[in-house]
């Protein structure tokens, strides 16, 4: 079994525009005397990889809480876009990841730097997949996200943002993406794999 780790490190990772950068503090170390080392640290629940919650678009929406764990684990689909997806772009994805796993076509991982349209969010949503999850900090357009998230959050399709794809090739994977269970949180970071 091979596992592939596609998980920014928390405290150099990329962060949208605007949110604050996860900061580390030390509060206590061993080679300074004390008994114990001891960190806190303070982060944006959307900073790295994390995943986007209903709540996160939608008054009324799940949060991370209310979200069944089914949505984080299990078969998942690497396709490999670039640029704007489209519509088509998103039936012929679907179609590939029925034809190699049925299973997998309900957890859909974009690798690339891709923009997720509304058109293909449409098609995503209408699919009844579980989960979307991309390598940018966004699933839609960096400077217009809103259309594209309540899309897709309002079909309650759990949004997995900031994975790192690059060692992994197009396919069929199993897929844990736990979030931190957070109450009432509109999103959360996690520690993203894929075992092959």
């Amino acid at each position: 079994m091979k596992i592939y780790d596609i998980s920014q490190e928390i405290f150099s990772c990329q962060v949208y525009p605007g949110d604050p950068v996860p900061k580390k503090e030390v509060l206590s170390l061993i080679e300074k005397g004390d008994l114990y080392n001891l960190t806190s640290f303070s982060m944006c629940a959307h900073n790295g990889t994390h995943i986007d919650a209903p709540y996160h678009f939608l008054k009324d929406g799940k949060t991370v809480d209310d979200i069944c764990l089914e949505a984080f684990v299990g078969m998942a689909y690497v396709a490999e876009q670039q640029g704007i997806i489209s519509g088509e772009d998103a039936v012929e994805i679907i179609k590939k990841a029925k034809e190699h796993n049925s299973d997998s076509a309900k957890r859909i991982l974009i690798k690339g730097a891709a923009e997720v349209s509304a058109e293909a969010a449409k098609v995503f949503a209408a699919s009844k997949i579980l989960l979307l999850g991309n390598e940018s900090q966004t699933v839609g357009p960096e400077d217009a996200p809103m259309e594209v998230h309540r899309i897709l959050l309002t079909s309650n399709v759990i949004l997995l943002e900031g994975i790192r794809l690059k060692e992994v090739s197009e396919g069929v994977y199993f897929l844990n993406a736990a979030p931190l269970n957070l109450s009432g949180s509109d999103g959360s970071p996690c520690r993203a794999i894929l075992m092959r």
